[in-house]
């Protein structure tokens, strides 16, 4: 952002995670979207400034923190509605996709979600959509990624879905959770989808990571990190580098093994060291 507004700057791109998806990081000041639509779900996150538009009738003014969904087909603009203009992160998500989100939750078969009119003001569902999007741009984990993706689209339909959608019950199985704690322990250098840890279970996304985080108390890419951490210990009282552990335990680079490490011991590895 400059001293008086945002640019006009757009990167469109995609994510292996989720075919066919188009995902936005913008900032707009002079951009004025013409009347248009789109075949896909509009999620956006506003993170900074306001946008203003129509929609189904209406005259909207999304602020920070909000989510204007436009729901699949309908006619839409977009201006900014502050002098700064705008800066959002945009999820383009295909029917498929979400429906089959949906159906995963329910267990069966689902009608198609439909988002209200009136733009969705919840900070909590902004947050995890905010932390799938950049974790996704990011693209260094796609365990993270994907499991901040289900947990924010299904955040998304359980909340604010005009038709509830019920979720199926899901029973205690320790030996499912026993297997994807096998799977994510067996190379901690593998990169590994949530979708694939399913697969080894016979479980959907949703269901696979709701039941290995109520079982262990954490999600499966933040126990596969603790695993690495505990893996890198022995090579650390060794005198091993903290880079060198750091590469052979899986983590992306020294910042990303700190960062953890420093989470669960209160200090950096070095000094822990």
């Amino acid at each position: 952002m400059t001293a008086a507004h945002f640019r006009d700057a757009a990167r469109y791109w995609r994510s292996p995670l989720v075919p066919d998806a188009d995902m936005v990081t913008a900032e707009y000041y002079d951009h004025e979207f013409t009347p248009h639509w789109h075949d896909a779900y509009t999620v956006p996150v506003i993170e900074a400034g306001a946008e203003c538009f129509d929609y189904r009738g209406a005259h909207h003014i999304a602020e920070a923190g909000s989510v204007p969904v436009i729901n699949p087909g309908e006619v839409h603009t977009g201006a900014r509605a502050v002098d700064a203009g705008w800066r959002y992160r945009v999820f383009y998500l295909p029917v498929p996709f979400v429906e089959n989100v949906a159906w995963e939750m329910a267990g069966r078969p689902a009608a198609s979600p439909w988002f209200p009119d009136d733009i969705i003001r919840d900070a909590d569902l902004a947050r995890r959509l905010v932390i799938a999007h950049r974790l996704l741009e990011g693209g260094a984990d796609p365990l993270a990624a994907e499991t901040a993706l289900v947990d924010a689209v299904t955040t998304l339909i359980g909340r604010h879905a005009l038709e509830r959608v019920d979720i199926e019950p899901l029973a205690a199985d320790a030996h499912r959770v026993a297997t994807m704690k096998s799977r994510l322990a067996d190379d901690l250098l593998e990169p590994l989808t949530l979708a694939e840890l399913a697969q080894t279970v016979g479980l959907s996304t949703f269901h696979a990571a709701r039941l290995f985080t109520r079982e262990t108390g954490l999600a499966p890419h933040a126990w596969r990190n603790q695993m690495r951490i505990v893996r890198a210990l022995p090579a650390l009282r060794a005198g091993a580098s903290v880079t060198a552990v750091a590469a052979a335990s899986g983590f992306t680079d020294q910042s990303h093994f700190t960062r953890h490490f420093k989470r669960a011991f209160g200090v950096p590895p070095g000094r822990w060291r």
